[in-house]
């Protein structure tokens, strides 16, 4: 579950360089429409560092991660929080100016954003894949899924399971599937991610290959 999401971060922060680098001065429909997805992506990934902090290090702790990477990854998301609002400024500023130069400036601070995201992405799954792959029973592995699983409310759940599906690879899905069952995913996904797929799915559609 933690490589999909990881995927989906991945996967956004290129469809908005891209976006960036395309936009044309003067389409506020295509600026608002970019402030619409980058609101979602911002608190999807704020909920992932967040939860992150509370849930997932102590549990990484108890299985054996050394405290001295929990350190660091701590110091990566701080860089990353940093990084993430002076990229939501520049993304508001966008919303409202529809501007060609407030677009580039944009672009630089996602530039920023996707280097100092996936450095930390690298790293963590570098460290604890090998040890979440190794400890599939440990209690604190079992208590961290179920911490995880009761954190966000069915409405955000939705909109989350629909975000992580949008433009997944086949290989990602049958991982998605693994962690949450189908059944699960068509109703919570199906029902709940209406949203997502009316006012965010749509962005993407239109950005080159995306």
């Amino acid at each position: 579950m933690n490589k999909v999401i990881h995927c989906a971060v991945r996967r956004d922060l290129t469809r908005f360089r891209a976006a960036l680098d395309q936009f044309a001065d003067g389409d506020r429909a295509r600026a608002a429409a970019l402030l619409r997805a980058w609101q979602n992506f911002d608190a999807q990934l704020t909920e992932h560092h967040e939860g992150e902090h509370e849930i997932a290090w102590p549990a990484l702790k108890a299985m054996g991660v050394a405290d001295t990477s929990i350190s660091t990854f701590d110091d990566e998301h701080h860089a990353m929080a940093a990084d993430l609002a002076a990229t939501r400024a520049t993304m508001e500023q966008l919303g409202r100016s529809a501007s060609r130069a407030d677009a580039d400036a944009a672009a630089a601070a996602m530039a920023a954003l996707e280097t100092t995201t996936v450095t930390h992405l690298d790293h963590e799954e570098q460290e604890t894949e090998p040890v979440l792959g190794a400890n599939p029973e440990h209690p604190a592995y079992k208590q961290m899924s179920k911490q995880f699983s009761r954190r966000s409310g069915i409405g955000a759940a939705g909109t989350f399971f629909a975000w992580m599906e949008d433009g997944a690879s086949a290989e990602e899905r049958a991982a998605l599937r693994e962690s949450v069952p189908g059944p699960v995913l068509a109703i919570i996904g199906g029902l709940f991610g209406r949203r997502y797929r009316k006012e965010v799915a749509p962005v993407w559609a239109t950005t080159g290959s995306f």
